[in-house]
């Protein structure tokens, strides 16, 4: 393929895979919780880590992280202590963060709104190679925290009260998750941009959800369609010249469009062939909700 041939496309197509892989992989937690705004919330808070970077002629990646796990640490603490108040502390987080970015931005003597607007919405162009090698580290942070911790924070996720009576440390693992999350806002960020990223963490799992009531069916179903539309969304921003994050969240909602269509139809036949195979005279199965077993929530 001829857009191969281009080292910005080389990196940015492993970019694009990188966040199409991890943005759902910490999503499915985040939709467990029902913070699915979270990611959005984050990508605020990250524009100040953008522009510090920008103003201090650092790594704004680097940047970016610190100040969003920094963010992501305020959230966990105001959510665990500002009960009353706390969504206007969130408000101010979010919005004094974004705020703060374009501030110092526009001071930094080498900063522009084109600059802005790559990190807002993702840019090809952009991608260089110590962006990638950041990203690939990040990245294998967050494979390893939602891989390897994926029963804890499958557990908490479901059921606070649960897991702390089973003895897990439900505050350690609920900081973790944000701070996952803050990290895989600043690994998508390039590309998909930091207005746009809580997309991806959410709208993939809600169209593997249209097929699949098992959480390990889930999240691999959400995972390949995140690299799909990611590395879709990459080759077609570069053929047609679109912005890639709008493309990748545009083909991510067609995926769930399309998997909403194709689970109805699944669905009844699955309930016609219940209802054939059940012999005559039994009672009629007891239905239950959906991503919840008999005892419980679905294992891992």
């Amino acid at each position: 393929m001829e857009l191969l041939d281009y080292a910005f496309v080389q990196r940015a197509l492993l970019a694009a895979v990188l966040v199409g892989v991890t943005a759902p992989a910490v999503g499915i937690y985040l939709v467990q919780r029902r913070q699915a705004l979270m990611g959005d919330g984050l990508g605020h808070v990250a524009m100040t880590g953008v522009g510090l970077g920008v103003l201090l002629n650092a790594s704004p990646v680097w940047m970016a992280t610190a100040v969003s796990v920094l963010g992501a640490v305020l959230m966990e603490l105001i959510r665990w202590y500002g009960r009353t108040r706390g969504d206007i502390a969130l408000a101010m987080l979010f919005y004094g963060g974004m705020a703060c970015g374009v501030m110092f931005i526009n001071l930094a003597p080498t900063g522009s709104n084109a600059n802005l607007t790559s990190y807002l919405f993702g840019s090809l162009s952009t991608v260089s190679q110590s962006d990638v090698t950041a990203i690939c580290l990040l990245a294998g942070f967050v494979v390893l925290v939602t891989l390897g911790l994926r029963r804890q924070l499958f557990a908490v996720s479901q059921d606070e009260e649960f897991a702390r009576v089973t003895g897990l440390p439900v505050r350690a693992l609920n900081l973790l998750t944000a701070v996952t999350a803050a990290v895989t806002v600043t690994v998508a960020m390039r590309v998909v941009g930091l207005l746009l990223v809580s997309a991806l963490m959410v709208v993939p799992v809600a169209a593997a959800q249209q097929l699949t009531r098992s959480f390990a069916a889930t999240f691999a179903i959400a995972v390949a369609i995140g690299v799909t539309v990611t590395i879709g969304g990459t080759v077609t921003s570069y053929y047609q010249d679109v912005p890639p994050g709008a493309t990748i969240v545009l083909l991510t909602i067609g995926a769930f469009l399309a998997l909403t269509a194709l689970a109805a139809p699944l669905a009844r036949r699955r309930a016609r062939a219940l209802a054939a195979a059940r012999p005559a005279g039994d009672p009629a199965e007891c239905v239950i909700p959906a991503g919840r077993g008999a005892d419980g929530p679905v294992g891992v």
